[in-house]
């Protein structure tokens, strides 16, 4: 069994060779994506190198993973001193993870719901509250919030489902029509 393991592998020697190129040059760009000791727009700098590089070569491997990086390239190093506890996109994509599987525990489904969609900017905070608070939260910790309003995206959002949800229905589509071109005769462009 040994002998056919040992004349499969080389037979494929040099086709593996091509391979651990191309996971030497995956790694070079992961290294480029995670955030260290590096700033960001150091990161992006050598991202940038490394899409130059790629892009100067024949392979067509290598040229379509320069085009796939350019592809990225525009969302990739964003936010840089706005949000320093956010290093990059994969930081923010697992910064909301964590509300998304809270909400997930909760009502026992694998999809979190369109509830973080429409609530968001006022339930993730609230989920993630726990994180940087020591203890329980008295009544002292939560009376600056007696009066916070939900911001108007989040309004919007909940205005839009209603909308929706009329609109899905057979029973209120008719009186949802009708009430939208009412409006939209009201409305000082017509």
């Amino acid at each position: 069994m040994a002998d056919c393991i040992d004349r499969g592998l080389d037979e494929v020697q040099a086709e593996q060779e091509t391979i651990r190129e191309y996971v030497k040059d995956i790694k070079e760009v992961a290294a480029t994506l995670e955030p260290g000791e590096e700033t960001c727009a150091d990161r992006q700098e050598k991202f940038e190198e490394l899409i130059d590089r790629l892009e100067r070569t024949e392979d067509p491997i290598r040229l379509h993973m320069a085009t796939v990086m350019i592809s990225f390239l525009a969302g990739l190093f964003v936010g840089e001193g706005k949000f320093e506890e956010i290093k990059d996109n994969l930081d923010l994509e697992r910064w909301f993870r964590l509300p998304k599987s809270h909400e997930r525990r909760i009502h026992g489904h694998r999809h979190a719901g369109v509830r973080i969609v429409q609530d968001g900017p006022t339930l993730v905070l609230a989920l993630d509250a726990h994180a940087a608070h020591p203890g329980p939260f008295t009544a002292g910790d939560l009376l600056p919030y007696r009066t916070a309003r939900e911001p108007p995206c989040q309004r919007d959002a909940l205005n839009r489902r209603k909308i929706m949800r009329k609109a899905r229905s057979k029973k209120k589509r008719p009186i949802l029509l009708a009430e939208l071109e009412r409006r939209y005769r009201e409305s000082p462009n017509f």
